[in-house]
């Protein structure tokens, strides 16, 4: 089998470039993806979020390596496996970043990734509810919502915001990204609105265009230092298949630089040491691993207005029938869509910490149902200083790597995250939210100090699910792909998914993979 176009990884990234590049009727395109179908009403609902989180058949479920300066822990890392890829299981909050991070990786040698160069993808990606101005776009193919979620704890929250100093922000995605408010959602008409719905699903019956699903890519191919094509397991059959044009990596910051090293690209020692012939040594692969940590500050609520009443099974039936029956009520949202950015102190140049406010425990991502009404904040550093890595178990394609995130290595992102608590705290503990603040659960009325809120965050912090960074576009010695997405050294092979970002965007992620994909296939085309 021949196709110009192989697209590895059917996630957010791979579903936008599967339909770019597929509307050039001359392009002929497959793209290939490890898990199945995700028209499944498990990621269609919004509240059932975790159901696919915690489901070996549509997660990957990984762990990180024991993490040093968290006590030890290995922290969960879930990556979607199934068509829209992490778009089809995420929170579903859209949120662009900094206008600064476009500026910073600019200053990189990416000059065609400022905001300036940037923000018209931005704008191609969205029909955004409040309508079309400078910033927002309103004739893209993805429907992008402002929260107008009713829940009284957000108007509270938002209040206690304001009460503590901060402002009110209408778009955190416009021309400031400084303030609270209610975030944007890939929520449309009461269900997920996911790459693979929007983007995918309207292409699929296109002729120059395939997809295959239980496919697994074990390797590129190569000849010399060009890649020619993929070996795949499609459905228990090992095929070769060969690209006229291109092969193009999307599988996240996870997969993407395993699936490189497995094929020879990586640091030659690493690749040695696990008996892969090198094809092209590349220091880079895999390094650069950036993630958000979220500190979650906890509070017992006295009111009833949490999701603590789902838990109870005759309410969950109720809400759960009202949403098939016509995708309203409680199940037709995420509830993460109250929160703001803010800085930790006034020398700041742009806001360092994010929040997302959540009328509810969580507690194990989800696995464990809380006990009692309570809300939580999440405090999380936008631009952290540690750095993890990438790197392979074994040179089995199907072996899952090794996941080093290196979370607080750098005493800044401790020092900073104890400030994140402290304005954490400083909000919970205005007028507006007396009426529903009952006791701190965590870290808890005796956690005073710096140094026991440290412990707090060293045994309880969390990840964000933003793993990122880990084959960034660049032109030092640790880059792996110039600004055009091509892989350094060699010929036929671009990536284009969470992992070619230099830095870590200030937000959460799904946003710019999508800004990510479209700048992709616009290089691609032209």
């Amino acid at each position: 089998m021949k196709f110009d176009y192989l697209i590895i990884g059917a996630g957010t990234a791979g579903c936008v470039l599967a339909n770019r590049l597929s509307e050039k009727t001359q392009n002929n395109v497959a793209i290939f993806e490890a898990g199945k179908n995700s028209d499944i009403w498990k990621v269609n609902m919004p509240l059932a979020i975790l159901y696919t989180m915690h489901d070996p058949k549509y997660n990957y479920k990984y762990y990180s390596e024991p993490e040093p300066y968290l006590n030890n822990r290995k922290l969960f890392c879930p990556r979607g496996k199934m068509i829209g890829g992490c778009s089809a299981h995420n929170g579903m909050v859209y949120v662009r970043g900094n206008k600064n991070d476009y500026e910073r990786w600019a200053s990189f040698g990416l000059k065609n990734w400022s905001y300036e160069k940037v923000l018209p993808f931005f704008k191609k990606i969205e029909t955004w509810s409040e309508g079309e101005n400078q910033y927002r776009g309103g004739q893209g193919i993805l429907p992008i919502n402002q929260s107008k979620n009713p829940n009284p704890l957000f108007k509270a929250f938002l209040n206690s915001a304001q009460e503590a100093g901060h402002k009110i922000n209408s778009d955190m995605n416009g021309e400031d990204q400084e303030g609270f408010g209610m975030y944007d959602v890939t929520i449309h008409k009461g269900q997920r609105a996911s790459a693979s719905k929007y983007y995918l699903n309207p292409a699929r019956n296109r002729k120059n265009l395939k997809v295959f699903t239980e496919s697994f890519v074990e390797k590129i191919i190569f000849e010399g230092k060009k890649a020619i094509g993929i070996q795949v397991k499609i459905k228990n059959k090992i095929e070769k298949i060969y690209a006229n044009k291109e092969v193009i990596l999307s599988g996240g910051s996870i997969n993407s630089p395993q699936l490189l090293m497995v094929s020879g690209v990586g640091p030659g020692d690493e690749l040695k040491e696990k008996g892969i012939e090198i094809v092209h040594n590349l220091k880079g692969v895999g390094k650069n691993l950036q993630d958000h940590l979220e500190t979650y500050i906890q509070q017992e609520c006295k009111t009833p207005d949490t999701l603590y009443s789902y838990v109870k099974k005759l309410n969950m039936l109720r809400v759960g029938i009202q949403w098939f029956l016509n995708k309203s009520g409680p199940c037709s949202t995420s509830f993460l869509e109250a929160g703001g950015f803010c800085k930790s102190s006034p020398d700041k140049e742009y806001p360092n910490i994010q929040f997302h406010f959540f009328p509810a425990f969580v507690i194990d991502h989800g696995a464990v149902d809380p006990d009692r009404h309570g809300f939580q904040l999440h405090a999380s550093l936008n631009q952290p200083k540690s750095r993890g890595h990438v790197t392979l178990n074994t040179k089995n394609p199907y072996d899952y790597p090794k996941i080093q995130f290196n979370y607080l290595e750098d005493d800044y992102d401790l020092k900073e995250t104890v400030k994140c608590v402290h304005v954490a705290r400083k909000i919970l503990s205005q007028n507006s939210m007396k009426p529903y603040a009952g006791k701190e659960i965590g870290p808890g009325e005796d956690s005073k100090t710096d140094e026991e809120i440290k412990e707090y965050i060293r045994s309880k912090a969390e990840t964000a699910y933003h793993p990122s960074c880990t084959l960034k576009m660049g032109y030092d010695e640790m880059a792996v792909l110039d600004e055009d997405l091509k892989v350094h050294g060699l010929q036929n092979l671009r990536v284009a998914d969470a992992s070619v970002m230099p830095e870590i965007t200030s937000g959460n992620l799904n946003a710019p993979t999508l800004m990510i994909a479209e700048k992709a296939a616009d290089l691609i085309l032209n």
